[in-house]
């Protein structure tokens, strides 16, 4: 195994989004750096070398770059999940905030209040400040000492100083306390929606009961082998994949697939990691390391969603970079050059005008919401049981015009069964069943397995005096001193047997006793019972075509097109094939519009990866299809496509609300600022109080979505 390319470091007290945003575009300078991203809602810094031999010295100029830009930021190298004792030091931290801001805010109330001598009111008015202010003080001077000039912190500064400068203390230090307050509540809310967003992507089991002989042992999930023997406790997460050879209980499966409902687990039955155990004791022989295991994957997915930036995020932070030292430069020029061109104009109120200007610079309501939205989007999705890669695809899913789907296992359950039963005259239903199902009784082929499930009854194998195999053919069996033939059209050629042919699309079964030929049984693929909905669904919500690319029988893909009420299909596709027919389908499609394609198996890597959204079936579908999609539907629902596209809408919406409110209120608040008609108060809830806002209306991203259109 090679050295390690990528580092990642988790940031411990980030709290400033536009500071991310600057430490991310300094870390991309540093030389051998491959790529860089800090991601603000999850604290998290990946930093990738082009030479795992440099990548120490990377990491420890990155820590530079952070400790620079944001000092008291702590760094450790640790998963996002296991975060809590930051979280529990914030609160601490946050409950500190609180006070210092109470005590200074009474100071001031009482000041304002109350008569006092002008000496006695300057020096309250000043300690309130301090108490409130200090630490923006001297974060501020700090900065400038490293070159870090245009941050909250110097903006602030300089605001309320001037403030004092001009003789406003009530207003500089009023200014200042609503400042911080609303920080304060940013703050809360940022990390209210951090911690709902970790609690959805919370899935790593702590431990595995591991069986040793007799004894059980705890041991971490990694320690656990292929084929080892787990058991898995009442009220505890299954660590690890596997198959139940023990035990009959009730599961939760919501983490994973977003279904309230719980499923039955018996022995035989396939157990997933992420799974919650309700009620019983659960013996499980591990089939999955932890590193292949489903949770694992899921937590690499989550991981690294966040640095697949959309296209909004990636103009939004462009624009924050220049948008800030362009109304710094502004409040300059606001400052100097009309008391000196402007007959009678007093360098004081130009000055406060400025001072309106640099509150509003801060980019921060920007640089929080956008990225917040999205990955509430993303946590949304995933509450639902639909895994999206990253806030490009989640964006990708906006603009879709074509859906394009594979057939079995994905529209299909993939799972054959008895579909049509037709005796000749004078022969029953169930005689034609009880028929096939004995000659079948040995078979594990799923035609026969199909048949034996249809015919349900007890067989006695006794009665099954021979049995004989004919491949490519069929069966020959004598039951109960009776030949039967079951098989298919050649076999009844091959023993001179007249029929009826049957044109119903799918795989025909005859069935002869003695010679005479007795009917036939239809047996296909049963389609998924939320396929129709979901095809017509998508139709409701706007997509202009849907169609159907398999490598099946053509009469078996039409007949069920039909039934869908799919646009267009194409059959017995292999798949180089479905590759061309996709991009034949791209080119029809509308020149801004999306298409994806929604597959399961490994022939469908190809297509899912050259599709603008590749959509892979998470339950059933092949490793292969889930790493090379963009988008996981862990349920294999089709109808969790609308759900997905909704969600993408809705994130959309939000974010372009926050987007447009909060340049609205800054633009407004800056042209009056400019006209003298706009205070510093009114500049704050341009900052802070509309940061806020949208920081709360981010938070609906987190919501599910009714899909069921």
């Amino acid at each position: 195994m090679g050295k390690q390319v990528k580092q990642q470091l988790v940031l411990e007290g980030l709290a400033c989004a536009n500071c991310a945003v600057k430490i991310e575009r300094s870390i991309k300078k540093i030389r051998g750096v491959k790529s860089a991203h800090v991601d603000f809602v999850s604290r998290k810094l990946i930093v990738e070398a082009e030479d795992p031999r440099d990548l120490h010295r990377i990491t420890n100029k990155a820590v530079d770059v952070v400790k620079k830009i944001q000092p008291g930021v702590e760094f450790v190298v640790k998963d996002i999940t296991e975060t809590a004792s930051d979280d529990a030091n914030r609160e601490e931290s946050n409950k500190k905030e609180l006070v210092r801001l109470v005590i200074g805010a009474m100071i001031f109330g009482a000041v304002v209040a109350f008569k006092f001598t002008r000496q006695v009111e300057f020096v309250l008015y000043f300690l309130s400040y301090i108490l409130v202010g200090g630490e923006i003080l001297l974060n501020a001077a700090r900065n400038m000492l490293k070159g870090q000039v245009f941050d909250e912190n110097f903006l602030m500064s300089i605001a309320t100083i001037g403030a004092f400068a001009v003789r406003e203390y009530p207003e500089g230090v009023a200014v200042m306390l609503f400042y911080q307050m609303g920080e304060y509540f940013q703050d809360l809310a940022v990390n209210r929606s951090r911690k709902s967003i970790r609690a959805l992507m919370d899935l790593k089991p702590d431990y595995a009961n591991l069986k040793v002989g007799n004894e059980i042992k705890r041991v971490l999930p990694e320690e656990v082998n292929v084929g080892d023997i787990i058991v898995v406790k009442p009220g505890e997460k299954v660590p690890l994949d596997g198959e139940v050879v023990e035990g009959t209980s009730m599961v939760d499966t919501s983490a994973l697939t977003g279904e309230p409902v719980p499923r039955e687990m018996k022995a035989g039955s396939e157990v997933l990691s992420g799974f919650i155990n309700k009620n019983s004791l659960l013996t499980v022989k591990v089939t999955k390391a932890f590193k292949d295991s489903t949770v694992s994957k899921i937590m690499n997915m989550v991981e690294n969603a966040g640095s697949r930036k959309a296209p909004t995020e990636k103009f939004i932070t462009k624009f924050a970079r220049y948008y800030t030292p362009f109304v710094v430069f502004t409040a300059l020029f606001l400052a100097v050059i009309p008391p000196l061109v402007i007959k009678g104009a007093a360098f004081s109120r130009w000055i406060y005008r400025a001072l309106v200007f640099l509150v509003v610079s801060c980019p921060c309501a920007l640089v929080v919401s956008i990225p917040l939205g999205f990955f509430g989007g993303i946590g949304g999705a995933s509450k639902m049981g639909v895994l999206i890669k990253g806030s490009n695809f989640l964006e990708a899913l906006n603009d879709v015009d074509t859906v394009v789907f594979d057939k079995t296992a994905t529209l299909t359950k993939g799972v054959f069964r008895v579909t049509e039963i037709k005796p000749v005259k004078g022969k029953s239903v169930d005689e034609l069943l009880e028929h096939a199902a004995y000659a079948e009784s040995y078979s594990n082929h799923p035609i026969a397995t199909s048949i034996l499930k249809a015919y349900d009854g007890k067989i006695d194998k006794n009665t099954v005096q021979s049995y004989d195999e004919i491949s490519g053919c069929g069966i020959k069996a004598v039951v109960k001193g009776r030949e039967i033939l079951v098989g298919n059209i050649k076999l009844m050629k091959k023993e001179n047997i007249e029929i009826e042919e049957s044109g119903t699309p799918g795989t025909i079964v005859y069935v002869a006793v003695n010679g005479e030929y007795t009917g036939h049984i239809v047996i296909s693929d049963e389609i998924k019972k939320d396929s129709k909905q979901a095809i017509a669904s998508l139709k409701k919500i706007g997509i202009k075509k849907v169609a159907m690319l398999t490598g099946d029988n053509k009469s078996i893909s039409e007949r069920i097109a039909k039934q869908l009420g799919l646009d267009e299909v194409y059959a017995e596709l292999l798949p180089d094939q479905k590759v061309e027919k996709l991009e034949m389908l791209e080119r029809q499609k509308k020149s801004k519009g999306k298409l994806i394609f929604v597959g399961d198996g490994i022939n469908d890597a190809p297509v899912l990866a050259r599709a603008d959204v590749g959509i892979a079936m998470g339950g059933l579908g092949s490793d292969a299809a889930i790493e090379a999609a963009d988008v996981v539907l862990m349920t294999d629902e089709p109808s969790k496509i609308v759900a997905a596209i909704k969600i993408a809408r809705r994130t959309r919406r939000i974010v372009w609300q926050n987007i447009v409110f909060t340049l609205t209120v800054k633009a407004a608040v800056l042209m009056f600022g400019a006209a003298g008609m706009a205070t510093m108060w009114e500049a704050v809830f341009a900052d802070v109080g509309v940061a806020l806002i949208a920081v709360l209306n981010s938070m609906r991203a987190l919501k599910k979505v009714d899909y069921q259109a």
